[in-house]
């Protein structure tokens, strides 16, 4: 057991990522400073002078190299270094002299000059962000270098070939950090527990696929050629033939099965297993590192004080007044999230409507389909489009908090962005889970939208299949489109700025010798170049991920291939952040981290939502319940006892209603007969509901299916939830190597310290 502990494993990295006094390492730079070049005296070549003169009195070194932009390379001296080292170690085992250091590795000594760069305050009163937003500088950065580590991760992991093989994530840590390491290990290990889900879901989805065609309930409406339905609109829409909607009512059951339900339990199961499984993984990756009890707040004020000795640390402040503002506005920005999903509601209304009144005859026999496509389409855009707009109000509304750290800003923007966010992905899926077909009315006593247009209508084999097609819609535009836009603009920039410019020839003097180029000129200018990083650019990877989690996990019993979606986008995510990361953006400066943060909560809240979101998608969306309620209650087999017919035989015609066309309201305008239909005038027309002939009041099998619903979703979501809480009980969250490690550290502090007393009294 080494006499020593340190917070930070110097050591566990390579040491060609460590920092050493050898010479060939003083033209190695921490960061890169660019400006433009400003004319003399001008008030930004002023700010800049007195800002580079600030690290100078801090005995940073800077090397200026001109070009069409000015850049500043810096350096930051030891002294800095071995204050950090030795502030942060073990107070019980600190050594007596301080000039016995280890050397540092380059992602600390990246992170502590960002820091210092970022709080390093001029004479008046700026810093840096301060006089990047006023064009003195254009940006600063740390330098790839395209040796040793970087050279391991580019030859085995930032390539497609590597997109089964395991991720080098000490590697990773070693180049970018314990943050970004920590990222790709949940990352991989969110991906390879999603086979598992991928597989049941695909086994559900071809099970569905085998009975495509067997299910009674389809034979009975593709059969139904005799029933007439009631019009879809009031102007111009004729009668309809149940029959016609065969292929639909196949692909429902092919969804809307008795799998359904065993699926969504097993996928509750699942996101619980999973969360547990991965804070072991977590714990033992963190243990490793040595940063399992790794404090966060110490460190700040550590790198506090190395920037300035004088610091006062910042108080934590709470303002009941600043809160209820802010709870305020992001109630105000929810509503104005489901307004947006109105306006969705009110586009597929009114398509509906003008499709079913076109006169080409497949946007005619195909209204519903098509505006249920078409709305998906514009859900997908009203995302993109809000997703600016969320991070921008999520960040004022972080800025009237006021936190005190950079984790607690961070910790409070993602879970307002995340808020925001999810009703702008959610409340469209929603609305057609849980409202469509619900609160639409029915014949001769629609509701409508100011007066005119009807709300959707269900088809008669249920709603799910419209639900179905939202989310695949969605899914598979936002996993290609943004993964395709992410990753080809900062690819066509570099290609572009690769390319081979000409050096201008001049003309040599005789006896006159030739000019050597600065050897980091390149290097600079060409990591300029590369697609600028921010503190949102790590961010936004979790977020997109966490997102599709959602999809994966909340309404995944109405998409069972949701799942397999997401694990094929997420072999191919890995390598293209990798990429991204290592070849096409500057890069990110290292922060250290012992998990992924708020990121946790965030999705322990999701699976609790999955569990409610799944046992509502089965109690409402779906036929389960009402088929179930049929089969035990109305159906030949508990009227007659009869084992030779099949259960849900009669079913559809039991779920129909009856309306008499004399009771349309006044303006409506439906034609006599039906096309190609030669017989009597039509005197009634069926719909999808429980109401009597007579007055369209609900039918008691109406409320039987109703107390059957509520039932079935009480004992599914608490089933579900005790299977989680046992899960979690079962699976402890620190693996017993942990403990024991920790376990053997302090017995042997103990003992050291006993005999470090034996020694002190025999003297």
């Amino acid at each position: 057991m080494q006499d020593e502990i340190l917070l930070t494993p110097w050591r566990d990295c390579p040491m060609e990522d460590a920092d050493t006094a050898a010479p060939q390492d003083e033209e190695k730079w921490d960061f890169v400073l660019v400006s433009n070049i400003h004319e003399v005296g001008s008030r930004e070549e002023i700010k800049r002078k007195k800002f580079l003169d600030e690290l100078s009195k801090k005995g940073f070194t800077i090397k200026k190299i001109e070009d069409k932009k000015l850049y500043y390379g810096v350096r930051a001296p030891k002294e800095i270094f071995q204050k950090y080292q030795w502030l942060l170690r073990n107070p019980d085992s600190r050594p007596q002299n301080p000039d016995n250091h280890q050397d540092v590795p380059v992602t600390t000594r990246i992170r502590i000059v960002n820091f210092i760069l970022q709080n390093t305050t001029t004479p008046d009163l700026e810093k840096l962000p301060d006089l990047i937003k006023k064009k003195v500088f254009k940006a600063a950065f740390p330098l790839h270098e395209k040796e040793g580590v970087w050279e391991n991760l580019n030859k085995n992991w930032a390539r497609w070939r590597d997109i089964f093989h395991t991720q080098p994530i000490e590697d990773i840590r070693c180049y970018f950090g314990e943050k970004v390491a920590l990222y790709f290990a949940w990352l991989g290990w969110y991906t390879c527990l999603l086979a598992i889900a991928a597989l049941a879901g695909l086994v559900v989805f071809v099970a569905g696929i085998t009975v495509f065609s067997s299910s009674q309930v389809s034979k009975e409406i593709c059969e139904a050629s005799t029933t007439i339905m009631c019009p879809l609109c009031d102007q111009k829409c004729p009668f309809w033939l149940l029959s016609d909607t065969c292929t639909y009512a196949k692909i429902t059951h092919m969804i809307d099965n008795e799998g359904t339900v065993l699926f969504a339990m097993i996928m509750a199961i699942w996101a619980t297993v999973f969360l547990e499984l991965w804070k072991r993984k977590r714990a033992t990756v963190v243990t490793n590192w040595d940063l399992y009890r790794w404090d966060e707040e110490e460190e700040e004020l550590a790198l506090e004080l190395i920037n300035n000795l004088q610091h006062e640390p910042q108080k934590y402040q709470h303002s009941y007044l600043r809160s209820t503002i802010v709870l305020l506005m992001v109630l105000v920005m929810i509503a104005v999230l489901i307004g947006i999903t109105h306006a969705l509601v009110i586009y597929r209304v009114v398509a509906m409507a003008l499709f079913t009144q076109s006169q080409v005859e497949f946007l005619r026999e195909q209204a519903n389909t098509i505006a249920v496509m078409t709305g998906a389409v514009l859900h997908y855009i009203t995302i993109v489009i809000m997703t600016k707009v969320n991070k921008q109000v999520a960040l004022f509304l972080c800025d009237l908090e006021k936190p005190r750290t950079l984790s607690q800003h961070e910790n409070n923007f993602t879970v307002k962005f995340f808020t925001f966010q999810f009703f702008t992905h959610f409340s469209s899926l929603i609305y057609i889970a849980f409202f469509l077909g619900r609160i639409n009315g029915h014949p001769g006593n629609y509701v409508r939208i100011a007066g005119k247009w009807r709300l959707e209508e269900c088809h008669p084999s249920g709603c799910i299949t419209d639900l179905f097609i939202q989310m695949g819609i969605i899914m598979v535009l936002k996993q290609t489109i943004s993964n395709v836009v992410e990753y080809l603009i900062p690819w066509v920039s570099h290609k572009v700025h690769k390319k081979p410019r000409c050096p201008k020839k001049r003309t040599m003097i005789v006896g006159e010798e030739e000019e050597v180029e600065d050897p980091c000129k390149n290097q600079w200018m060409s990591n300029y170049q590369l697609r600028e990083v921010n503190v949102f650019s790590l961010f936004d990877e979790f977020l997109e991920m966490v997102i599709q989690y959602s999809f994966t996990t909340i309404f995944v019993a109405a998409f069972p291939l949701a799942p397999l979606l997401a694990f094929l986008n997420n072999l191919f995510e890995i390598r293209l952040d990798a990429i991204k990361m290592l070849q096409l953006s500057r890069r990110m400066v290292p922060r250290k981290a012992n998990d992924i943060g708020i990121w946790l909560q965030v999705l322990e809240a999701i699976g609790t939502l999955a569990v409610i979101g799944n046992g509502l998608v089965i109690a409402i969306t779906s036929d389960f319940i009402p088929m179930q309620v049929y089969k035990y209650m109305y159906s030949p087999c508990a009227m007659e006892n009869s084992t030779r017919v099949d259960c849900s035989t009669g079913y559809i015609n039991h779920s129909l209603s009856v309306f008499h066309i004399q009771d349309f309201e006044p303006h409506t305008k439906v034609p006599k007969m039906l096309p190609n239909f030669t017989t009597e005038e039509i005197k009634e027309c069926r719909y999808r509901d429980y109401r009597n002939a007579d007055d369209y009041s609900y039918t008691a099998q109406f409320w039987h299916i109703f107390a059957a619903r509520l039932a079935f979703l009480i004992l599914f979501e608490h089933v579900a939830l005790c299977i989680k809480l046992i899960a979690a009980w079962y699976v402890p969250d620190v693996p017993k190597s942990v403990k024991n490690t920790f376990l053997y550290r302090k017995h042997s502090n103990l003992r050291r310290e006993l005999s470090m007393m034996a020694c002190s009294t025999e003297v």
